[in-house]
Parts: C-alpha cells; sequence; structure tokens
C-alpha cells in the first residue's frame, strides 16, 4: 500500500475498520495531541467510510470548547490533560455524530509542556459508546515513554486504535461449522 505512515499504524488501523465493519458499527474520534494522525490512520483503509464516522481534532481549548462543547469549567478546573477533559470529548463525540463509538486522546507530546504531575508523554484516554452510562467513565492517562514528540504521538494513535477494537462481550460469537 503506499502510504507514507509507519506500517504498523496502518495494520492497527486496518484491523480496527474490519473488526468494526464486521459488526456494523461506526466509530468517530476526537483528538488532540494526535493533531488527526489516528483519522489519518483510519482512511488509509480503502472502504474505511463503511466504519470510520467522523474525528475532531480540538488542539486548543477555544477547539474543544467550540467544536465539541467541552465546559471551560471543566478545562479550568482539571486541565486540557485529565480523564475529565478526554471524558467530555469523548461524550460530545457521541453526541455530535451518528458513531456508536468514539475515542478521546489528550496528551502532552513534548518536548515542552510537561510538568512534574504531568510530564512530557502523559496522555489521557477516554471511550465511550452509544447509549452506555455517562456515568460509567471508561477513562485512563497512560505515561509514554519519551522518545520524542513523533514516538509519543505514534503510541498514542496506536493505543487509541486499540481502544476503538470491539470489547469481547461485543465481538459476534463464532460460527461453527456442520461435519
Amino acid at each position: 500500500m503506499d502510504t507514507i505512515l509507519p506500517p504498523q499504524l496502518v495494520d492497527a488501523a486496518r484491523k480496527v475498520v474490519d473488526a468494526n465493519r464486521a459488526l456494523n458499527r461506526r466509530i468517530a474520534v476526537a483528538e488532540s495531541c494526535t493533531g488527526g494522525l489516528v483519522s489519518a490512520a483510519l482512511t488509509e483503509i480503502p472502504g474505511s467510510s463503511d466504519v470510520f464516522e467522523c474525528g475532531f481534532v480540538t488542539y486548543s481549548n477555544e477547539a474543544k470548547v467550540s467544536a465539541l462543547g467541552v465546559s471551560q469549567e471543566v478545562l479550568e478546573t482539571f486541565g486540557a490533560v485529565s480523564i475529565a477533559v478526554a471524558w467530555s470529548m469523548a461524550q460530545r463525540t457521541i453526541e455530535r455524530s451518528d458513531a456508536d463509538v468514539s475515542v478521546a486522546i489528550t496528551g502532552i507530546a513534548g518536548p515542552g509542556g510537561g510538568t512534574e504531575k504531568k510530564p512530557v508523554g502523559t496522555v489521557v484516554f477516554a471511550r465511550c459508546e452509544r447509549g452506555g452510562d455517562p456515568q460509567d467513565v471508561d477513562a485512563d492517562a497512560r505515561h509514554f515513554p519519551d522518545t520524542g514528540r513523533g514516538g509519543i504521538r505514534l503510541q498514542a494513535a496506536l493505543w487509541a486504535l486499540e481502544l476503538l477494537m470491539p470489547r469481547d462481550e461485543e465481538a459476534p460469537a463464532p460460527v461453527e461449522e456442520s461435519p
């Protein structure tokens, strides 16, 4: 395949598209520190429009507020790189799309911007399903090794794609073959 993206990213995106297509599910993403990398990987796959609904690249806090409706108060209270903001991004992505599942990514890719509490390589993810309990927060922070800006963004994109894979309870039962 003719692509400028790393092969492991394209392979992961292909798995996401195939697995979600098998379930007739639509997916969406809200990206901050990955800057559209997850969306780019998904759209590298021919036929991804069967699955990929939309991607929001909301890099600035202002974009998180205006494009997704993240609360300014939540941003000011918890900071852009927080479970509260990632959860809000994922919830608002479901609300603003026809997707069945969304993933949000917000983090510090570096080389600057890190703090003692949130060092470079801190990335927060949230996953939301249409019809799911909004109080059942599926979000966590990961700390990727500081392998440089590109390395952190790649690891974050790969993890986001992993989160877009169907969970075991969502996967279709295997088809039994007759003897």
